[in-house]
């Protein structure tokens, strides 16, 4: 699919063999934004949906390259949870531009 982008795949080396570099920034920019929720003392409505889909968003990072419709719902329910809480905002944006790195979703 992303021959037909005109775009080819990147890898980096790691102990299992190459890793998507696409894979690797959104794991970073996951991880990133869980540290700063975890340290947050702000208790907010959402948090616990915003945890549990970040886990989940960190978990499809450990099977290879994720699909692309569940990754942009899952930034769409992060963005929904936590998009108020402005200590946030950057790691956000970092985990919506790690998403974008795997391009649209399809149309349906």
């Amino acid at each position: 699919m992303l021959r037909s982008l005109g775009q080819s795949q990147v890898t980096v080396g790691d102990e299992d063999g190459d890793e998507d570099v696409r894979v690797t920034a959104l794991r970073t920019a996951v991880s990133r934004l869980r540290r700063q929720l975890a340290l947050l003392p702000a208790d907010f409505p959402d948090r616990v949906f915003a945890e549990e889909e970040l886990a989940d968003l960190a978990a499809m990072t450990d099977d290879g390259v994720p699909e692309v419709s569940r990754l942009h719902g899952s930034l769409l329910l992060i963005a929904g949870a936590i998009g108020s809480v402005s200590a946030l905002s950057r790691g956000l944006t970092d985990v919506r531009h790690a998403v974008e790195l795997f391009g649209e979703p399809p149309r349906r």
